[in-house]
């Protein structure tokens, strides 16, 4: 079974049959699928690298282990999100941490970058570099509520409904958190820049 990043309801119902059935190669592909985005998510929620490999390998069991409550009516990856989110949750309930805030140090190892396999000039990658610095360490100013749901919209691709089912939040919740997490990234970078 070819797993698509479609809405289409059939392949939305096959993927959860799929996981019912503890398919391997569903699996498989699930995984190579999403590892990528899943690991750059748990890295922007922890800011530690080792952490964020504890709860992407954790994440990854929960889907196996309850496959079987994939419904097929949503996203693929807003479910996995939300398993992954709600690890992390536990985790610092677990520890009594007051907020998601303090799981984060921007002094801490910079954020997952993937590898551009297109071969761009010295002096483009030098500006990318420049400006990619730029966003993250004007991500990192940002506080953490503000900044998953940049980090979900923009580098996950999610939509603001999907954000709302991830975080268990209301959709007016997600847009006001995404506007001032835009407004203070922006105030930031002009920060970085000066």
């Amino acid at each position: 079974m070819a797993i698509r990043t479609t809405t289409d309801t059939s392949d939305l119902r096959a993927l959860a049959e799929g996981l019912k059935r503890r398919d391997p190669d569903v699996f498989d592909q699930l995984i190579e699928q999403y590892q990528f985005r899943l690991f750059r998510y748990l890295l922007y929620l922890t800011g530690h690298r080792e952490r964020a490999e504890d709860f992407f390998q954790e994440t990854w069991i929960r889907v196996l282990e309850r496959g079987y409550q994939y419904d097929g009516k949503s996203k693929f990856e807003a479910w996995l999100f939300t398993i992954a989110r709600n690890l992390v949750i536990d985790w610092q309930r677990q520890r009594k941490v007051q907020s998601l805030d303090t799981l984060t140090d921007p002094a801490q190892e910079t954020p997952l970058q993937i590898a551009d396999t297109r071969s761009p000039s010295p002096l483009h990658a030098a500006m990318r570099d420049e400006q990619d610095s730029a966003v993250r360490a004007s991500l990192a100013q940002i506080s953490l509520i503000y900044r998953e749901v940049v980090v979900l919209r923009f580098h996950e691709e999610l939509q603001i409904d999907e954000i709302a089912s991830v975080m268990n939040l209301p959709i007016s919740t997600v847009k006001t958190r995404l506007y001032r997490g835009l407004e203070a990234m922006r105030v930031a970078m002009q920060g970085v820049a000066s």
